[in-house]
């Protein structure tokens, strides 16, 4: 008996016969992927989660997942003609994270809540919710890529403006094994928007999601100052010897790397950020020079690599410490299964702890993993 033929989704059953879960957001990509799939004959079943009070957010443009997105996602449905089902994940998201974002802010770090919603939220829960809906698979609107390998292994997008490799490093082979991403391989975004056009989706005019969802205007510290009334503590501006050189309102309202609003002008030389020590209610400033760092502690580690993490002293990889710069070679050395030091071969300025640090091949375009930024011990 010979073996069925795989769809375009992998599996070896006909497109009718495979239900897909399609985690959809309310924007351009994840409308275009439900479409997609259920024009190509797929049990598509949509998802959206509100993940917030979207009160404050909801005429933010650019905000994912607010009540304007919600409608939007089940307008498509309704012009593709699939189920569409919207589950209110505000008290997971609140505990999984915003309150993580809220207290990493004030220890003085710089998260990334998308990598932990995508982690704790849309790839942990939401994908339960795809298997108990009898879902063979479950897809999103990323641009990355998913490829068969030994084991599927997870490839950066080919357009390489709208990688999103840095924010899904955490995703593990189980999860790499249920989900799908059917806009990786696209050149460009504009062959995204030919698709909305194609299947006549009322989003044709939605901008690009921007920004952290539950900040509705980019102003971080008064989010956090809602979040915990009275953390932003005023407190000092010294310079590496302690020197005190001005006050500050809070450290909430800065980060590693800033040189613009410190209110110490005239000393010369720029001064940058470079460290926050919340404990002491300081803010460490200093040349741009000192910002520069060739080792970075990394503890969480998640490897997709082929072989054992701790099989190797050494790994010759690229990585890349901020969502915006482009990978660096680096070598990254083991310590235990979960933590790991990176080595920059050229220094990098302004790595801030909670920042995530991701793994690539030296050549080529898959994704080995990552970890996230840390104080070290």
């Amino acid at each position: 008996m010979l073996d069925r033929p795989l769809n375009t989704l992998g599996l070896p059953k006909a497109p009718a016969d495979t239900r897909v879960v399609v985690a959809m957001s309310g924007g351009v990509d994840s409308s275009v992927v439900a479409a997609m799939l259920a024009a190509e004959g797929y049990d598509v079943v949509g998802i959206t989660l509100q993940l917030y009070d979207h009160g404050a957010a909801l005429a933010k443009k650019g905000a994912c997942c607010a009540g304007r997105d919600i409608h939007d996602a089940r307008r498509v449905a309704e012009t593709m003609g699939f189920p569409h089902y919207v589950l209110d994940y505000e008290n997971v998201f609140r505990d999984a994270v915003i309150d993580e974002f809220a207290d990493a802010y004030l220890a003085g770090a710089t998260p990334v809540p998308c990598i932990r919603c995508n982690e704790r939220v849309k790839f942990k829960d939401l994908m339960a919710t795809a298997r108990d809906l009898d879902a063979d698979c479950m897809a999103t609107g990323h641009y990355i890529q998913r490829k068969v390998g030994r084991a599927p292994e997870l490839h950066q997008a080919t357009d390489a403006a709208r990688d999103q490799s840095y924010f899904l490093f955490s995703t593990t082979p189980e999860q790499l094994s249920y989900l799908r991403f059917p806009l990786g391989h696209l050149a460009s975004k504009a062959e995204t928007r030919a698709l909305v056009a194609k299947y006549g989706l009322p989003v044709a005019d939605k901008p690009d999601s921007q920004d952290i969802c539950f900040v509705p205007d980019g102003n971080y510290a008064a989010v956090i100052e809602k979040l915990r009334p009275g953390a932003a503590d005023p407190g000092e501006i010294v310079d590496i010897g302690g020197t005190v050189l001005g006050a500050h309102r809070g450290v909430i309202h800065y980060t590693v790397g800033q040189r613009k609003g410190l209110g110490i002008g005239g000393l010369g030389e720029p001064l940058y950020v470079l460290r926050l020590d919340p404990a002491a209610r300081r803010v460490v400033v200093g040349p741009k020079a000192a910002l520069s760092t060739r080792t970075v502690p990394l503890r969480e580690i998640n490897w997709l690599g082929d072989e054992p993490f701790a099989s190797r002293a050494e790994w010759h990889v690229m990585a890349r410490v901020r969502s915006t710069r482009p990978p660096r070679e680096a070598v990254l050395r083991p310590l235990s299964p979960n933590e790991a030091e990176v080595e920059l071969l050229a220094p990098e300025e302004g790595v801030s702890p909670g920042q995530a640090c991701v793994f690539y091949a030296r050549e080529g375009s898959r994704v080995l993993g990552g970890g996230w930024i840390w104080r070290g011990r």
